[in-house]
């Protein structure tokens, strides 16, 4: 069974790539076929593996069926870990979703023929409440939500579980923590006492995280001891506890 699981806030800024191109790359690591689709029009996830931020065709006709995804399919350095890039026409997506048939189900039919070629299909999403984000809600399993451990995090974090409701799995986590300020850990505890579904695992405000746009890599290749790759191991295996997903061997 194939997992789609995207990285989303309705706020930017968050950790959202960070998230998407580390956690495909450990699920790949783990064995998973994985894609990753870069679905921000600014393409920081096509950036960081390397590649031209592109799509023949452009965005509207990917989600009106007109171009073959499959074909628009890049690999990357790193073995079993593939990439559909991103395209500046995405930010026009809204307009192309509006015009199609049944818009809020066109992500989930572009993905439909590459399920069976994929374990984990990643997607990189941009900050919005939209169309786009609505396609993205009714197409993944479950949505990976960065939080920043600041007071309006909560009022964020609710307003995103009524939108969402019922159509995907959120699994939340704290992002870009320094656990030196005592402001980070009084709103992690609070939020935490009052949303339990939030995962335990906080990935650290580390300069390695930062490095990663420097190198155009993963934090894995970055400092692979360093406490952001450790906390992006721990978080992937969280993440797959939680879907019930075997642990890797």
């Amino acid at each position: 069974m194939t997992r789609v699981l995207a990285t989303y806030n309705i706020k930017g800024g968050v950790g959202k790539t960070s998230a998407a191109v580390n956690l495909a790359y450990l699920a790949a690591q783990d064995g998973a076929r994985t894609l990753l689709w870069d679905l921000d029009p600014q393409g920081a996830s096509t950036y960081l593996f390397r590649i031209k931020p592109r799509v023949k065709g452009g965005g509207g006709k990917l989600v009106r069926g007109k171009t073959d995804a499959a074909n628009r399919i890049k690999g990357t350095d790193h073995e079993r870990l593939d990439l559909l890039p991103a395209d500046f026409s995405y930010r026009h997506m809204d307009l192309a979703l509006d015009a199609a048939k049944h818009s809020t189900s066109r992500l989930a039919r572009v993905l439909a023929p590459l399920r069976p070629d994929y374990d984990y299909i990643v997607l990189d999403c941009p900050p919005s409440i939209s169309l786009v984000s609505e396609s993205v809600f009714e197409a993944a399993d479950a949505l990976l939500v960065p939080l920043i451990p600041a007071t309006l995090s909560s009022r964020t974090f609710a307003q995103l579980k009524d939108v969402v409701g019922e159509q995907a799995q959120i699994l939340a986590f704290y992002s870009m923590v320094d656990a030196r300020k005592r402001l980070h850990r009084e709103v992690m505890e609070e939020l935490s006492a009052r949303y339990p579904e939030i995962l335990t695992t906080a990935i650290p405000a580390a300069a390695d995280v930062e490095r990663m746009g420097v190198r155009r890599t993963i934090v894995e290749e970055v400092a692979p001891r360093g406490r952001a790759a450790r906390a992006y191991r721990d978080l992937w295996s969280e993440v797959r506890a939680r879907l019930g997903d075997p642990p890797a061997p």
